[in-house]
């Protein structure tokens, strides 16, 4: 098998970076400055009760137009961060295998990597403003939406600080299911007739991810005691509850929105 080392430099001839991801690297001050995102996730949570109570006695606004644009944009850039990772970690993966991808840090240093994890970092504080556009049209904000927004950007930025190995895959599939998820909302704001099982299908690659990213953190914990594994307990432990978690609360909302209104329709033509 080839080694994480040769296997990076192999793929570094492979996937070559295109200019635009050969910029100034952020990582020191995205590193320096990680804590960062506990304080933007408590100004967000904040501005959710300010603006819930702000909108309480007023209509909702349309907000059709930036509705599309704000998903198409994100659809776009989910895509191409798919197209770019996938191809990137799906290389890396036939080259060396499944350990160097969720064990070993030497490919979390590639120009490519490095230029879209950052933006994907990044990225989830520009999510945040999903929230925004629920809030003003007035729709029902539940809790898994604000809870997946917050402790998505604290655990990314935890994980970018560290060079969690295994967060690679963790934002290679986060683009794989935001691609397809931003595209349907850009399609459903523009209202654009879209298969019924598409929100479904969305739903189950959200719990798939959840039980992939699951697998990995075992498979690196496991691994840990080998020469250059990058993992602690400390990352195994909180990407394990908040996979948990994600799973448990992806699942329940499936079971609520797919399966229990089919049971009661089924019961009430009985």
């Amino acid at each position: 098998m080839v080694t994480a080392m040769n296997a990076s430099i192999e793929i570094g001839h492979l996937v070559q970076p295109y200019s635009f991801e050969m910029f100034q690297d952020l990582r020191p001050f995205l590193e320096e400055y990680w804590v960062t995102s506990f304080l933007i996730v408590l100004i967000y949570l904040l501005l959710i009760i300010v603006g819930q109570n702000y909108m309480k006695a007023r209509k909702g606004f349309n907000l059709q137009r930036p509705l599309t644009l704000w998903s198409f944009g994100l659809a776009v850039f989910s895509i191409l961060g798919t197209v770019r990772m996938w191809s990137y970690m799906g290389t890396l993966l036939l080259r060396g295998g499944l350990k160097p991808t969720v064990c070993f840090t030497t490919y979390v240093d590639d120009a490519i990597v490095k230029f879209w994890s950052c933006v994907f970092l990044l990225s989830k504080i520009i999510e945040l403003g999903d929230t925004v556009f629920i809030i003003l049209r007035k729709r029902p904000l539940i809790f898994v939406h604000w809870y997946h927004h917050s402790t998505v950007l604290v655990f990314t930025s935890f994980g970018y600080k560290n060079k969690v190995a295994s967060g690679g895959w963790f934002m290679t599939m986060n683009f794989g299911v935001h691609s397809i998820m931003y595209t349907y909302y850009a399609l459903k704001a523009a209202k654009v007739r879209c298969p019924s099982m598409l929100p479904m299908l969305i739903t189950s690659l959200q719990i798939l991810q959840m039980v992939m990213g699951t697998i990995f953190g075992i498979l690196s914990y496991i691994w840990r005691q080998e020469k250059g594994c990058h993992t602690t307990m400390e990352q195994f432990f909180w990407s394990f509850v908040l996979y948990a978690s994600y799973f448990i609360l992806f699942a329940h909302f499936f079971r609520q929105t797919y399966i229990r209104p089919k049971v009661k329709a089924k019961t009430k033509s009985q």
